[in-house]
């Protein structure tokens, strides 16, 4: 911006360079420029590997001593054993016993909540593929959410949206017939 005035202006010299300035020969610089790797160990060269240091600090510490009756950690082992395992059975087009999706296992855990007799009990597990004592196991502490009768109630929101509340609780097969809480009383569910 502004104008010519407050610019700096260039100069450039008013003389032409010498040929010979910078241009300096120096035979002590040129012979270390030109020192390179040799393909032959000479004197200087042993001189140079030699570090009296270094060869003291060796000999303190003295030969190496190599346990090998190491073994290797199996912890480490079986976290990849079972991630080979993992893999195949997820490469694998055949289903894998004793192991489902969500979805299956929800129907699962619902499905038998129904079940009569014990002969249903093993044909449900046959169905899903699963041992009956893993499916037995696993019931114990999982289930799907059951809606307690009588605890389902309407609310109407202030912006006039309605809301409907229930209290969910655990319920065994009808094979136990009975019906217990998760945590001896029931839990609130909530649906818009």
């Amino acid at each position: 911006m502004g104008g010519a005035s407050s610019k700096i202006s260039r100069k450039f010299p008013s003389k032409p360079t010498q040929s010979w300035a910078g241009a300096r020969t120096d035979t002590a610089n040129q012979t270390l420029r030109n020192a390179t790797a040799s393909e032959l160990k000479d004197s200087a060269i042993e001189k140079d590997a030699r570090d009296p240091h270094f060869m003291q600090k060796l000999s303190q510490l003295g030969p190496v001593h190599v346990d090998h009756h190491m073994v290797t950690d199996t912890h480490m082992k079986n976290i990849l054993r079972s991630r080979d395992v993992s893999e195949q059975q997820a490469s694998s087009h055949t289903p894998t016993r004793n192991r489902m999706l969500a979805g299956m296992l929800f129907d699962l855990l619902e499905q038998r909540k129904s079940v009569r007799s014990k002969d249903e009990l093993s044909k449900l597990a046959d169905r899903y593929d699963i041992d009956l004592d893993v499916m037995e196991r696993l019931a114990a502490f999982t289930n799907t959410p059951s809606i307690v009768e009588g605890s389902r109630r309407k609310l109407l929101e202030d912006d006039g949206q309605e809301r409907f509340t229930m209290l969910a609780g655990w319920e065994d097969n009808a094979l136990e017939n009975t019906t217990k809480s998760a945590s001896n009383t029931p839990q609130k569910l909530s649906t818009p």
